[in-house]
């Protein structure tokens, strides 16, 4: 059995999203998973994507506290090559409420030609916690390749 190769890709203002894909990039490492590379989306690793089996999306939540909550950047992941064929999944950080946000990033997913199989919210105290939350749903949700 071939264990999944996992890029993660990060929009981050002040260090909590890319803290956040690099806890979960642990984790999923402690769970026999290969990571391609860590890097973000402005400036995207294109080697790691392409050997990537699965590719994560994360960004924070900008809004007025608890009303327009929307994902940071989606312009931006948007713009990434086009990842048909494979997994994918996301996750935002937040500090109030994260509203529809992940359901905008599966959007965006979906419009890369990803299939989307999840997300989670992140809340920015709890980052360890739900990082390892988050990864061992995927562990649990997505079959190893053979």
């Amino acid at each position: 059995m071939v264990p999944m190769k996992a890029a993660i890709l990060y929009n981050s203002l002040t260090g909590n999203t890319r803290k956040a894909g690099e806890l979960i990039a642990a984790n999923l490492q402690q769970e026999g998973w290969g990571i391609t590379g860590v890097s973000a989306v402005r400036k995207p690793e294109m080697a790691s994507l392409q050997e990537a089996d699965m590719v994560i999306v994360g960004t924070w939540v900008h809004g007025l506290f608890v009303v327009g909550q929307m994902p940071f950047g989606v312009g931006g992941i948007e713009h990434l090559p086009a990842l048909r064929g494979k997994l994918s999944a996301s996750y935002c950080t937040f500090a109030l409420n994260p509203g529809k946000s992940l359901d905008r990033l599966e959007t965006s997913l979906k419009l890369l030609g990803t299939e989307v199989i999840g997300g989670l919210a992140l809340h920015r105290s709890k980052l360890p916690q739900h990082a390892e939350e988050f990864a061992a749903r995927l562990v649990a949700n997505v079959p190893v390749l053979r």
